[in-house]
Formats: C-alpha cells, structure tokens, sequence
C-alpha cells in the first residue's frame, strides 16, 4: 500500500471580524465612560489695582491665617481640616436656606500654604457654591519694592 504524504497547510486566520468587534468595544467605552467634570468652580481674581466691588451680604468669607487657621464669617473653627470646614458651611447654608445665589470669598494671609488655600475653595464647591472670589489688597506702589 502506498501511502501519500498530506500536504501541510499553513491555517489562515481571519482577524477581520474581531479587528471589528475590538474597534466597537472601544467606541462603546469611550462614549459610556464618564469624564471628571473640571472647573465645576468659577473663579473670579479681581485686578488689585481696581476699586474693590462692594461684597454682597449674604456672601461667606473664609478666611486663612499663616498658620493654616481658618474661620467661616469671622467665627474661627476648632481645627483645620475640610471635615469641619464642610460642617461650618453647611450650617451656615441651612441658617440661610441655602446656596441658591450665595458666593464665598476666600480671603488668606499671604504666607498662607497654597494647599489650604485650594483645599477651602474644594470643600466650598462641594458644599455647593458656585462663585467664588479671592480677596486681594490694593497694591499701589504697582511692583515697585
């Protein structure tokens, strides 16, 4: 008997269709996935050397001390952290009833650590404000030291 050798072929694959279902997958994540929201707060840096705006009365002042200090309308907190910085303001917005047009001006000494600083307005956005400003002194000798 004679026995013919098989020819071996090499298998052909097509990547066709799982190129295509590979490229929906993405398509499908990328319009499904949530992107962070940022800049949810408007800042608004008023020019020093212009006449300062009048604050509005119902506006919540933080104030920041050199040392990290803060206080919520002129009623200085027990500690420095944003759990009760939150509570103050959330205090304050149920007193009020609510934050519907109310803004916050965060006022810090200018040896003020930049992380307390952005650490307030933080909590400040998610306690749901808005507008919120950053006081500066009038500066008139305009850089000169």
């Amino acid at each position: 008997m004679r026995f013919q050798p098989r020819r071996t072929e090499e298998p052909d694959i097509n990547l066709t269709s799982l190129i295509d279902v590979v490229l929906l997958l993405v398509i499908f994540f990328m319009v499904s996935t949530s992107f962070t929201v940022d800049g949810r707060l408007r800042l608004q840096l008023p020019g020093s050397s212009a006449a300062p705006d009048r604050q509005a009365t119902d506006a919540v002042v933080i104030a920041i001390t050199a040392d990290g200090t803060y206080s919520v309308n002129d009623r200085v907190l027990a500690n420095a952290t944003p759990a009760t910085l939150r509570i103050a303001l959330d205090r304050l917005l149920k007193s009020s009833g609510g934050a519907g047009k109310r803004q916050v001006t965060v006022r810090a000494d200018g040896r003020a650590t930049h992380q307390s600083v952005v650490m307030a307005m933080d909590v400040a956005g998610k306690a749901g404000f808005t507008q919120v400003n950053i006081a500066t002194v009038n500066n008139d000798n305009d850089g000169e030291n």
